[in-house]
């Protein structure tokens, strides 16, 4: 059995994400988790395109976050996303980091759920679209 798949992004914090302190605004930290997710899930081609192909939506139904030091502008930041459950929902972890230091800034999670996109039908397993692109793992 394989492990499941994570990947690592690099982000520079742009100025239009941050306030009058110079700190990102906490909304935007959902981009930079879509953007390591996105990554993610081309990894195992079944990024949203192929999600759309195979009759399923995978709408985010829940997202949790700790934020545990601030990140500021023009600080480089990378964020891994790894898929730690797969069967019957997709429960993506990311971890944000400081790019030179590997101070952790940020740990978050977020689920997903697979509807079928014809009856729009919410599935209680995760469709073979999904599970085969998966292989052994999990």
């Amino acid at each position: 059995m394989s492990a499941l798949p994570k990947v690592e992004v690099e982000v520079d914090v742009p100025f239009f994400h941050v306030d009058v302190m110079e700190v990102v605004w906490h909304g935007h930290y959902v981009q930079y988790f879509e953007q390591a997710r996105t990554v993610l899930l081309r990894s195992i081609d079944y990024d949203y395109p192929q999600m759309r192909t195979s009759g399923y939506a995978w709408p985010v139904v829940e997202c949790h976050i700790k934020y545990v030091r601030p990140a500021r502008y023009g600080q480089k930041i990378r964020i891994e996303a790894a898929l730690v459950e797969a069967q019957n929902r997709l429960k993506i972890a990311y971890t944000i980091r400081d790019a030179a230091t590997g101070q952790r800034l940020t740990r978050a999670y977020t689920i997903q759920v697979a509807v079928d996109m014809a009856s729009g039908e919410l599935q209680f397993v995760s469709p073979p679209a999904l599970l085969d692109r998966l292989g052994g793992c999990e």
